[in-house]
């Protein structure tokens, strides 16, 4: 599908930590037309999108829980924000022809069952919609590795790394899924922590389809380390004892070569030392012909407002989901990936 006007009409569906900053872009950039929000929260319907995100100027778009009124307005996009997706709501706006930018946990999709990613995939194809999925780590971390292979006679081997304190993203339910403030011995933990970050073998999956890779499997391995003493972070405890380091690696093989890794080094607070060196940031590391490593850190602006950087992590999420909606709406039909689209950038603001 692609957009027959000069705008994009795009609704916003969530408006949480990351939905809000999609959202504070869709109403100020001009190639986008904001014609709808879904709330999830009730408290959030019928309050005007400006208020939602931070702007001062109203927009005249209130945010609703109805689904078929956004369904009927036919836009041409929807960014999908939520913390996890929905196959029934995917299925839903792709059937109905909106294309789908996602940073709800999703690159290929590999990650749901066959017979669920198929609905998606069979969804889009009947809409005639694209579904496509980023973020920050996975997603934009990825592509920055992959161009950096242009300099290789020879690649050996790919491995991305986040490396930080991840203490400032405020989401509880998030963090335990993750590991933290849980018991070391707690059954089935680093399953339950592959199954949760089971994104990131995603994107080990696209990135061998870009440099031409057929992998033979992937794995998992994780270490965790717990607090030497209590910690506070206000939104969730960390008793000491509990988990409060995790060291994650999404691995690719071809034989018995580790040929592509996407991994997480987080801590959560201070109260725990760590079997790895904090890099406050991404690792991007190639072997090959020649080397190359590089930390990449993304900073606030000089005259940022808001307290700390974890708001600047949120844009940073939501951002390469934004900027691929021109593309995705102009791209076949289908799950769609890194692999199928020019490269995604931002737009000057003149």
């Amino acid at each position: 599908m692609s957009a027959s006007r000069d705008r994009i009409r795009v609704i916003q569906w969530t408006t949480g930590n990351i939905g809000r900053r999609s959202l504070h872009a869709l109403i100020t950039r001009p190639e986008f037309e904001l014609v709808g929000v879904y709330a999830h929260s009730p408290e959030k319907v019928g309050v005007d999108a400006a208020n939602l995100c931070g702007l001062d100027e109203p927009t005249g778009i209130l945010a609703t829980a109805d689904i078929e009124a956004l369904l009927a307005l036919a836009p041409d996009a929807c960014v999908y924000n939520p913390l996890w997706s929905s196959t029934d709501e995917l299925c839903r706006l792709l059937e109905a022809g909106i294309n789908v930018c996602t940073s709800a946990g999703w690159i290929n999709g590999a990650k749901l069952a066959p017979a669920e990613r198929g609905r998606i995939e069979q969804a889009a194809l009947r809409g005639n919609a694209s579904i496509f999925g980023s973020g920050a780590h996975p997603g934009f971390t990825n592509m920055i590795a992959i161009v950096c292979t242009q300099i290789c006679e020879r690649v050996d081997q790919v491995t991305v790394i986040e490396s930080a304190d991840a203490s400032g993203y405020r989401s509880a339910p998030t963090m335990r899924a993750m590991g933290f403030s849980l018991s070391p011995d707690t059954a089935g933990l680093e399953e339950s922590v592959r199954q949760e970050s089971e994104v990131f073998a995603e994107s080990v999956a696209v990135t061998a389809d870009i440099l031409g890779t057929d992998l033979d499997r992937t794995t998992f391995d994780a270490t965790f380390t717990t607090a030497h003493s209590d910690c506070d972070l206000g939104f969730m405890q960390i008793p000491a004892g509990t988990i409060a380091a995790v060291q994650g690696n999404h691995r690719g093989w071809v034989g018995d070569r580790n040929v592509i890794t996407v991994g997480f080094q987080w801590i959560m607070g201070t109260a725990v030392d760590p079997p790895f060196k904090l890099q406050h940031g991404h690792v991007i590391t190639i072997t090959g012909q020649p080397d190359l490593r590089t930390v990449m850190r993304v900073l606030p602006p000089k005259d940022w407002a808001e307290d700390g950087y974890m708001g600047v992590g949120e844009i940073y999420t939501a951002m390469p989901v934004v900027n691929a909606v021109p593309h995705v709406v102009a791209a076949r039909p289908g799950i769609v990936t890194l692999a199928d689209l020019p490269i995604v950038s931002g737009r000057f603001s003149v």
